[in-house]
């Protein structure tokens, strides 16, 4: 059987679906035509979610930290399904974001930072990859330009998306004979509360580095906190993503990749074209970071 051949309605499951992308996926989604199951860490934020859909939307409670709220996350989506409805896809798009200078970083921070990002979105595709082979359907990874590109101060968000990038390929492969297309899509930046909690964070961040690390990386890390807040204050709507999610659901023959944002398109560009060192300095121009750090030597 060809993937075009089943014509059963579509559920989609999509994580992260609180805020951001992961929610106007969700709404953008539910306008096509799909059934969607939203996952939500608190059930307050999916009734805010089903008020602004059709009405064939459902929040589901999902923690991709927790394999408990995955089961039970799956075994909601099996016995809800409206009948003769075949779930086509999933959208991996829970993720957080750990930031701070990798020297002092608390590799406990670095462990959530891989167990949300990378292991969170692997457990959450075990779990529906029965029903997704059973629809020869698709999977949806939500990546980021910065897997491709690491911007100092934000290590851990980018190792755990290209973590995912090299995740997502590898099952691209290992599911090819089954009909499952997997496809990661690499926004740039978009108007999401990620901005925000990345201010939040990295501000909290500079505060609470010892006072070796201050000196050493303050400014620096001050300088990235005001680009990043900029950043979110110019950044366009994250349903520009939620769109192009829609096309890897949607299209026949999905590429493999989708870069999003005029931003991740130029990122593509540097990345092929420029050397590593140039694009260094370029980055540390773009983030007004100190040229040079002086001062003595420190042990912490």
């Amino acid at each position: 059987m060809r993937e075009s051949d089943d014509n059963r309605p579509r559920a989609v499951v999509v994580t992260g679906s609180s805020s951001g992308i992961g929610r106007a996926c969700a709404l953008v989604l539910d306008r096509m035509g799909y059934a969607v199951f939203a996952g939500v860490r608190k059930v307050e934020d999916g009734g805010s979610l089903a008020a602004e859909s059709s009405g064939r939307l459902t929040p589901i409670v999902l923690d991709v930290e927790d394999d408990a709220s995955i089961r039970s996350a799956a075994e909601t989506v099996r016995s809800s399904l409206p009948r003769g409805t075949a779930v086509w896809g999933l959208v991996n798009n829970a993720g957080i974001s750990v930031t701070g200078p990798l020297e002092f970083l608390d590799l406990a921070d670095l462990r959530r930072q891989f167990e949300v990002n990378v292991v969170g979105a692997l457990a959450v595709t075990q779990r529906f990859l029965p029903l997704l082979r059973e629809a020869r359907g698709r999977i949806i990874n939500v990546g980021s330009i910065t897997g491709r590109i690491a911007v100092p101060f934000s290590g851990p968000y980018c190792a755990s998306k290209a973590a995912l990038a090299a995740m997502n390929d590898a099952l691209r492969g290992e599911l090819q004979p089954f009909g499952v297309r997997v496809v990661l899509v690499e926004p740039g930046s978009f108007d999401t509360p990620i901005w925000e909690k990345y201010a939040s964070r990295t501000d909290q961040a500079s505060q609470d580095l010892s006072e070796a690390a201050r000196r050493l990386y303050g400014p620096s890390v001050r300088a990235s906190l005001e680009v990043a807040r900029r950043r979110g204050a110019s950044s366009p709507s994250p349903e520009i993503v939620a769109r192009a999610v829609a096309r890897a659901l949607s299209s026949r023959r999905p590429k493999s990749r989708y870069v999003v944002g005029v931003d991740a398109r130029i990122g593509v560009l540097l990345e092929r074209c420029v050397p590593a060192r140039l694009l260094d300095k370029a980055m540390a121009r773009y983030l007004r970071l100190p040229r040079r750090m002086g001062g003595p030597r420190e042990q912490r």
